[in-house]
């Protein structure tokens, strides 16, 4: 190896960065706290079933060679690609069943090997809710709701828009594949490669396909809210009339699909156009089938993810990280006493950085560059007669003060409250 660098696809979080991503995770873990949503973690790895009995062989992310190993005792193992398989099955492990509903939030690393993009990396963040043990309606307005609100939260309301649409349940999507795989044969030669694989085993996945040429051909495809039976009608009615009632935008978009059989009913997207290509930045759904795969009873959910890096890329947190005061000896030799005086200006509540090395001059120029607005500076004088010098940097008023005095003067302009 040459020179050190990262894995491809993979990128270090440097302090402005995560500082954004940090912004993000808590105003997710804030918003769904007041939903009633308790926060879980997952491992990072799990039996490798756990994701694959669900997904199918033809999803896009078994497909896309998800990151599988061996461990020594021969068990095939996964880093995750998703969160909600993980929830399900911590919940069900859990003997959780006969509590519902259970409300979990959670967020963390996920991992799937695909070609990097701007806000889409081979390992990236997810923050998430999932809802389980309600199969009415309201459980999909209820999520819904929560992402509106945390998005707002983060003040991009008005850069992203809520697509949804209804898979309807298990009759009413047969009834429709079989429409759309009629449809789609008879453009099979001008189809992309990977949707002629779909075709057959996994044809509703076509429909979100962003190849040119099918998306001309998708045009005219059948309508899915056209198939739907009179339960399923009614059901989408019933959450659009709630997205009206609670004042939250929408557009329905027929080509807004979940292809794995697990998902019904509602599906949705929280999309914009400030990330390029990568557009959605929140996505959720229905489904009430995951359980049941996973090996539990039959239990409806419902829940989103949304990307931690392309909110990231969205959100400015402003981050500053610079000490309200340095410390500063007239010789090294009294870094421990500026030590001893940090552990007691922090107790405090004032950021405090010791400048170590260097003459004053130096150190007071490294204090300009970091911004710090007071310094204090000691030397045998100051030791001896117990006192600091304290330096106010935007004034440049210094005075020899004793250190408590000092303190209470600091917070007193930092206006952090007196105790």
């Amino acid at each position: 190896m040459d020179k050190l660098r990262t894995v491809r696809g993979v990128n270090d979080l440097l302090a402005e960065t995560l500082n954004n991503h940090n912004f993000v995770i808590n105003k997710g873990l804030n918003i769904s706290k007041k939903y009633c949503y308790s926060q879980i973690d997952t491992p990072i790895f799990e039996f490798s079933e756990i994701f694959t009995k669900p997904l199918g062989k033809t999803s896009d992310i078994v497909t896309k060679e998800n990151y599988t190993f061996e461990d020594r005792s021969g068990d095939l193992l996964m880093l995750r690609p998703e969160g909600t398989s993980g929830v399900v099955r911590a919940f069900l492990n859990a003997g959780l069943t006969q509590d519902i509903p259970q409300r979990f939030s959670y967020f963390g690393p996920m991992f799937r090997y695909e070609r990097p993009q701007k806000g889409r990396l081979r390992q990236f963040h997810q923050f998430g809710v999932e809802l389980l043990g309600i199969s009415s309606s309201m459980g999909d307005l209820e999520v819904i709701s929560l992402a509106n609100n945390f998005l707002k939260s983060l003040n991009l309301d008005n850069k992203i828009e809520l697509k949804i649409n209804s898979l309807g349940d298990t009759d009413s999507r047969l009834n429709y594949r079989k429409v759309l795989v009629d449809y789609l044969n008879d453009f099979k030669k001008e189809l992309s490669e990977d949707s002629i694989k779909r075709l057959k085993e996994n044809p509703l996945r076509i429909l979100d396909s962003k190849n040119p040429s099918d998306q001309a051909i998708l045009t005219k495809a059948p309508d899915v809210l056209n198939y739907l039976n009179e339960f399923s009608k009614d059901r989408f009615q019933e959450v659009c009339d709630g997205l009206n009632s609670l004042n939250i935008d929408h557009k329905v978009d027929k080509n807004l699909v979940r292809g794995l059989d697990y998902y019904c009913h509602t599906a949705f997207e929280f999309i914009t156009d400030q990330l390029g290509s990568q557009g959605t930045v929140l996505a959720g759904g229905r489904y009430d089938g995951l359980s049941e795969i996973l090996g539990g009873i039959k239990m409806p959910g419902v829940g989103w993810a949304a990307g931690i890096e392309r909110l990231a890329l969205m959100v400015n947190a402003n981050y500053k990280n610079n000490p309200d005061l340095v410390l500063m000896g007239l010789s090294e030799k009294f870094n421990l006493d500026l030590l001893q005086m940090m552990d007691r200006l922090i107790k405090d509540g004032i950021k405090t950085e010791i400048l170590y090395t260097g003459n004053v001059s130096k150190k007071l120029k490294r204090a300009d560059k970091i911004n710090a607005k007071f310094a204090i500076i000691i030397g045998e004088d100051e030791i001896s007669q117990n006192i600091v010098n304290l330096k106010n940097l935007k004034t440049g008023f210094q005075q020899g003060i004793k250190l408590g005095d000092a303190i209470n003067e600091i917070k007193s302009l930092l206006n952090i409250n007196l105790e």
